[in-house]
């Protein structure tokens, strides 16, 4: 292997794309695969080669990198790829998945002599455009040398959260960030419709809190997209935001902890999809507090 490796970049939806370009302005060689073709195609006149098949991707590839929808569509991608890998190879697993799938994740890298790293990405399509994502990491020390140029491309900072991937340790933290994320975008929504339907500017709102500690750039920047109509192109789509908050809420389950904030988000999220908001910006949740938009 050459210091620059070769990726195979499985998924280039709105965070696979922006991360398949930053490694090919990185000097990385690009093998780039979606389901829908046409979604990578873009990345061709950057540098990749698009495959028609996550096998054909895979093929010479020293890291296979993930960005799909969950961790089942993952799997499945790298399985019908697995005759083509190599022992050895890296498999740096970045899709936000559940806490019970990523041990099966790892135990299939184990079975085919993948080297398996539990990366996800904290960041929506601005930072991954820019290559300032933050990867949260674990896995083995001994193959990080192969997946960090990897790292740096698509990233500013790699935080290591453990040597074994199968810990799921990164995917604990993402979770734990997501559960933030989600809940303010939420709470953003719900700020400006209630404003609205009593009858109150929102900016008056804004006025009222700015400079102090109730103030936050997360919410302004979400709110101006409810009223300025600046919902597309998605920075982190609605019907991905409803699958994180799912993952979260089973999550706290799982260890003793009721959600009911998460919860009560996977449901707005949920029903906005349902209105038809589903690819549009996460805070397009805000249509959720009215029937029929």
């Amino acid at each position: 292997m050459t210091d620059k490796p070769t990726v195979a970049l499985l998924g280039t939806g709105i965070m696979g794309a922006a991360m398949g370009r930053n490694l090919l302005k990185a000097g990385l060689a690009v093998r780039a695969w979606n389901r829908t073709r046409a979604k990578a195609e873009p990345l061709a006149a950057d540098g990749a080669q698009v495959t028609d098949t996550p096998t054909e991707a895979v093929q010479g590839a020293d890291v296979v990198l993930t960005m799909l929808y969950d961790g089942d569509t993952a799997l499945e991608a790298v399985r019908e790829a697995a005759g083509a890998l190599r022992p050895g190879v890296v498999w740096a697993q970045c899709t936000t998945a559940g806490l019970d799938q990523i041990p099966e994740l790892a135990a299939f890298a184990r079975e085919h002599g993948l080297v398996f790293y539990d990366a996800p990405v904290l960041g929506t399509r601005q930072p991954a455009e820019a290559g300032q994502l933050t990867v949260l990491a674990a896995g083995p020390e001994e193959g990080r040398e192969t997946v960090a140029p990897v790292f740096d491309a698509v990233g500013a900072r790699t935080l290591w959260t453990g040597d074994d991937g199968s810990s799921a340790a990164a995917t604990r933290l993402k979770l734990v960030a997501n559960s933030w994320v989600l809940a303010a975008t939420a709470a953003t929504g719900e700020v400006v419709a209630l404003a609205q339907g009593l009858g109150v500017d929102p900016h008056s709102f804004f006025d009222l809190i700015a400079g102090g500690p109730l103030d936050m750039g997360y919410l302004r920047a979400k709110a101006g997209l409810i009223l300025d109509g600046g919902l597309t192109p998605p920075s982190f789509a609605v019907d991905t935001a409803g699958k994180d908050a799912r993952l979260i809420v089973a999550a706290g389950a799982s260890h003793g902890v009721r959600l009911d904030v998460a919860e009560a988000a996977a449901e707005r999220f949920a029903r906005a999809a349902a209105q038809g908001h589903a690819d549009e910006d996460m805070a397009a949740a805000y249509f959720a507090s009215f029937d029929g938009r």
